[in-house]
């Protein structure tokens, strides 16, 4: 992936600095100092997003999902930031349906089986969702994605089998 250049480098570093520390509306306006010439790097596009997201400007940040899949596709970022972004915008089928489409191609980023499962949880189908968190499980380790469903409310029906393992 190309770098990017001074004094664009050096407001994306800060943008994202912002969004570490929580504050996303500092992160935009360093985000806008970033040329229009590099508004189109995976890595700015990923950085609107993720300012988005903080700001819950969902339909918004659908728009730069789906633009950071079109820009990457061979990358599984775009894809999982699209299906969050459908879910928060109550599509969850639709999530599940464009991330389900990747899963064998990024088979070794356990993001995907479990957002999968959180999506299928949601829907109802508890069975396909403790399939796909036991396929997150195999690739992260037991131990951390338990720790993390047992904090995600999207999980919640599977808390008390959870609670067991």
């Amino acid at each position: 992936m190309e770098s990017i250049p001074a004094p664009d480098c050096h407001f994306l570093n800060a943008a994202q600095g912002w969004l570490e520390l929580g504050n996303a509306a500092e992160a935009r306006l360093e985000w806008r100092g970033v040329s229009e010439t590099h508004q189109s790097h995976p890595e700015v596009i990923e950085t609107l997003w993720r300012i988005q997201a903080a700001e819950k400007e969902w339909d918004e940040a659908l728009l730069t999902a789906q633009r950071l899949v079109d820009h990457s596709p061979g990358s599984p970022s775009g894809w999982i930031h699209q299906s969050y972004t459908l879910h928060e915008l109550r599509r969850t089928q639709d999530a599940h349906d464009k991330l389900v489409r990747v899963a064998k191609r990024f088979d070794t980023i356990s993001t995907i089986p479990y957002n999968l499962a959180c999506y299928q949880c949601q829907l109802g189908d508890l069975d396909a969702a403790r399939n796909w968190l036991e396929r997150a499980m195999k690739i992260q380790g037991r131990d951390s994605i338990r720790e993390m469903a047992l904090t995600d409310a999207d999980l919640k029906p599977l808390w008390p089998e959870l609670r067991n393992l």
